[in-house]
C-alpha cells in the first residue's frame, strides 16, 4: 500500500500533474496552511479542486488539521528554531490534536500528501508521512520528485 508525498514548488503544471497521474494515486490530501497564495500558481486549493478530478480523476481533500500552525512554520522559516525543534513541535502538535488517531491505513492508502516545499527532506509532509507509516507499517512512502 502506497503513501506518496509531493511539493509543487519548482514544478511546472505538466510535471506536477504528470507525476500525480503516474503515481496512480486516487486522492490528494492538501496539508498546507495557505492554499490561496498567488505564489501557489496552478496549485491553489480552488484550482486543484477543479483540475484534479477533470485531468486525472483524483479526489482532492483539505486536511488543515495535519498542517503545522502558522506560528510554528514562521518560527522555522524565520530561523528562530532549527529543523529538529520544528519536527519535535510539529509531532507534539499532531499528538495534542489527536488527529492521527482518527484515521485508518485505508484513509491514506494510495494517497498523496501535498505541501509547497520542493524537497521532501525538511518538509512537514515527510514528517507526517513518517508518523503515518509508524502507525500503519503496511504503508510505504514514495516521494514524487
Amino acid at each position: 500500500m502506497n503513501l506518496f508525498t509531493i511539493g509543487f514548488t519548482g514544478k511546472s503544471a505538466e510535471n506536477f500533474f504528470g507525476l500525480l497521474e503516474g503515481s496512480k494515486a486516487t486522492k490528494l490530501i492538501d496539508i498546507r496552511i495557505n492554499r490561496t497564495s498567488q505564489l501557489a500558481g496552478f496549485a491553489k486549493g480552488q484550482d486543484l479542486r477543479f483540475f484534479l478530478p477533470k485531468i486525472i480523476g483524483m479526489e482532492y481533500l483539505v486536511r488543515e488539521d495535519l498542517a503545522p500552525t502558522k506560528e510554528l512554520l514562521a518560527a522555522y522559516r524565520d530561523k528562530e528554531i532549527k529543523w529538529d525543534e520544528f519536527a519535535r513541535k510539529y509531532q507534539t502538535l499532531l499528538e495534542d490534536r489527536g488527529v492521527l488517531k482518527q484515521f485508518s491505513a485505508q484513509d491514506f492508502e494510495n494517497s498523496v500528501l501535498l505541501c509547497s516545499e520542493k524537497e521532501p527532506e525538511k518538509c512537514h509532509r515527510t514528517l507526517l508521512a513518517s508518523l503515518i507509516v509508524d502507525q500503519f507499517p503496511i504503508l510505504e512512502i514514495t516521494n514524487l520528485m
